[in-house]
């Protein structure tokens, strides 16, 4: 049987795979596992995105919770580094987020935070799984039952921490892609906060377009808009662009070029070296991390150890090595000295911040990163746990290898949150790495048909036998 948890919290199709019934069972479970350690007063608090699932399975989820006789704070739509900050800062048994991040409309998820406000161990979600349906699990009665109170203006203490975090913005003219998500207010606000003129696209709280052809996913608008503002004003323009969630940021410099995440880890962390913040001087990047990005901070003295694909295994690597920052590619940066947990917003302050201390532009401070080419293709297969690797497959991915040598890198997973086997490849030249990687895709499409026709049979034999 699958693992219900992937490797960000439990997701699915709203209201089919992820039911209210399995959101009020999670939200009893989480509360009984997780609450354990607290005292008995401390809440669990609950925030959103703006999906149109999200206060149905709110309601389950605090429902869930409040059967265990824990009381609920709910902080209504939140970006998801603000659950994790507001966690810690209200003293709260647990946090969750309901959000399927940057998914399709149709998705929703549920993502836990402890109380130390940092997302739940493999271990902690599957002791969460094993008592779904847990008789035990408490259930009291009368004035024991839990209370839910709403607190919306509870995200005020997130939006003075990302104040606090950020230099004098004044001079700067922002494009702010807010994806129709949880940071739809927040993202613009805190930005005009610091001073910057700031120019919002998809800022409303519309969750039947949250991520729809906009946002970090889909930049295009983005990077239209920043060339728009650029031929109307005389200064500078630049653009950020946050998921459905804001627990990932990515930029648009001056030039309207895209900016991956990679090109953010650098620009921090060269900062933060600059500055003596660095801790071990050394960040944490994927196994995703462009080849350009580890030897531009090899030049700076600056160390990239790589983790597996997913923020929880970058920020596990950064705890594990006593390490202050790292990233991904896809533009979710963590920096514990300041969150427990990806955080789009605080990643556009800071980045915005160095620009402005900085006296030069950011595309400047992009320059240095030379990317090698990377060719990512995506083969759907029956779950998101991925494919069984297979002898055919295996010995592909190692003829592929020998043939980049050392001017290259090969990556083949599962996608973990959707059904999906991810094949990256890269070198140095991109017509040798996209042949590559379609091949590899190809062995991949042809195993996930044999797989399906073995277990079709298999269903069939024992259809028979009953």
């Amino acid at each position: 049987m699958a693992r219900l948890f992937g490797t960000d919290g439990v997701r699915g199709v709203a209201n089919a795979d992820l039911t209210p019934e399995l959101a009020f069972a999670i939200g009893r479970a989480g509360a009984a596992v997780l609450a354990g350690a607290s005292a008995p007063d401390a809440p669990v608090v609950v925030g959103r995105d703006t999906r149109v699932s999200g206060p149905m399975l709110e309601s389950a989820i605090v429902a869930g919770i409040t059967s265990t006789g824990r009381d609920v704070i709910a902080l209504g739509v939140i970006p998801t580094p603000g659950v994790a900050t507001l966690t810690t800062s209200l003293g709260a048994a647990a946090g969750v987020m309901i959000s399927a991040s940057h998914n399709p409309v149709e998705d929703n998820g549920i993502k836990f935070f402890g109380a130390d406000g940092f997302k739940l161990s493999d271990a902690v979600e599957d002791e969460i799984e094993r008592r779904l349906d847990d008789a035990l699990l408490p259930r009291p009665m009368g004035i024991d039952v839990g209370g839910a109170t709403a607190r919306p203006e509870y995200s005020e203490q997130y939006v003075s921490r990302l104040v606090a975090a950020g230099a004098d913005l004044r001079g700067l003219t922002i494009v702010v892609d807010a994806a129709f998500g949880a940071a739809h207010a927040i993202g613009p606000r805190v930005l005009e906060m610091l001073g910057a003129d700031v120019i919002a696209i998809n800022a409303q709280p519309d969750g039947t377009r949250i991520n729809v052809a906009c946002g970090a996913t889909h930049l295009a608008m983005l990077i239209d808009t920043v060339a728009r503002e650029a031929r109307r004003r005389s200064g500078p323009v630049v653009g950020v662009a946050f998921d459905g969630d804001a627990d990932r940021a990515l930029f648009v410099d001056e030039t309207g070029a895209a900016l991956s995440g990679d090109h953010t880890m650098l620009i921090i962390a060269r900062d933060l070296k600059a500055r003596d913040g660095l801790a071990g001087d050394a960040i944490v990047g994927t196994v995703m991390s462009n080849l350009g990005l580890e030897r531009a901070l090899a030049r700076e003295g600056i160390t990239l150890l790589r983790a597996s694909v997913g923020d929880r295994y970058v920020l596990a690597a950064l705890r594990d090595g006593g390490l202050r920052f790292g990233g991904e590619q896809s533009g979710h940066i963590i920096d514990l000295s300041l969150n427990t947990t990806g955080d789009g917003p605080l990643t556009a302050v800071t980045v915005f911040s160095i620009v402005a201390r900085s006296g030069t532009t950011l595309h400047a401070l992009a320059a240095d990163l030379v990317v090698h080419p990377q060719i990512l293709v995506n083969v759907s297969v029956a779950s998101k746990d991925g494919l069984p690797s297979s002898e055919r497959l295996r010995a592909a991915i190692a003829a592929a290898e020998e043939r980049l040598g050392n001017t290259g890198r090969v990556l083949v997973r599962a996608s973990g949150t959707e059904p999906l086997m991810r094949v990256m490849i890269e070198g140095e030249d991109r017509v040798t790495i996209g042949a590559l990687a379609e091949d590899l895709a190809q062995i991949i499409r042809e195993e996930a048909d044999r797989m399906r026709d073995v277990q079709l049979v298999s269903a069939t034999e024992e259809t028979q036998r009953k």
